[in-house]
């Protein structure tokens, strides 16, 4: 897959990585995360340009998760209660998700971009549990956001090593390094702006008692 996308000419390329990107958030499996590692080596050789990249994945991971949603808010109970194997165990599912998604979806929507089978997965099952929308666009977008950026400026900068982790270990192992460099510096983005806010708000009623 790698192979093939740095041998295409860009333009197809970027379209190949807003297409592959917005069918995988819709809830199918396709080597997205793969396509975006090979662009964005392309962008580290100057073929590309690594801006544009990030746009269009970002875009694309919006408006497939948006159709996710739709889909599992529309026939995702429906599919999910129809008779067959573990017809107990996926009710059991039901039953609980709900309640999960009440207190916890903000970040399994946020955190899930980084893990492939929620990647896939997490639109439906936000929407199939009456996840509200709004909570859902804010979360998915700044999830899409900062997921394709993280991954994309992670593969650019590592430039070679990437390159040469792809040809020793495969496209699996890329996609591993970048999934993890990508969410510890999204984990760290993430814990000083929640420290930023918890000292404004000190200062703030410091400032207040005086």
């Amino acid at each position: 897959m790698i192979a093939a996308l740095i041998d295409i000419p860009a333009n197809v390329g970027y379209a190949a990585v807003f297409a592959l990107v917005a069918i995988e958030t819709m809830g199918i499996p396709v080597p997205a995360e793969t396509a975006l590692i090979a662009a964005a080596l392309l962008a580290h050789k100057g073929q590309m340009d690594i801006g544009t990249l990030i746009v269009l994945a970002s875009v694309a991971a919006i408006l497939g998760d948006n159709i996710g949603f739709a889909i599992g808010r529309r026939y995702g109970r429906q599919l999910f209660l129809m008779p067959g194997p573990a017809y107990r165990h996926r009710t059991k599912v039901l039953e609980h998700g709900e309640p999960f998604f009440a207190r916890h979806g903000p970040k399994a929507v946020f955190l899930g971009r980084w893990v492939s089978g929620l990647r896939i997965a997490s639109a439906w099952l936000a929407g199939m549990n009456n996840m509200r929308w709004p909570t859902f666009v804010f979360w998915n977008a700044l999830g899409g956001i900062a997921w394709a950026t993280s991954v994309a400026l992670s593969i650019y900068f590592l430039g070679a090593v990437a390159e040469h982790v792809i040809g020793v270990a495969g496209p699996v192992a890329a996609a591993l390094v970048a999934t993890l460099l990508g969410g510890a510096l999204t984990w760290r983005w993430l814990r000083q702006r929640r420290g930023a806010a918890v000292e404004a708000r000190t200062t703030s009623s410091g400032a207040e008692a005086e």
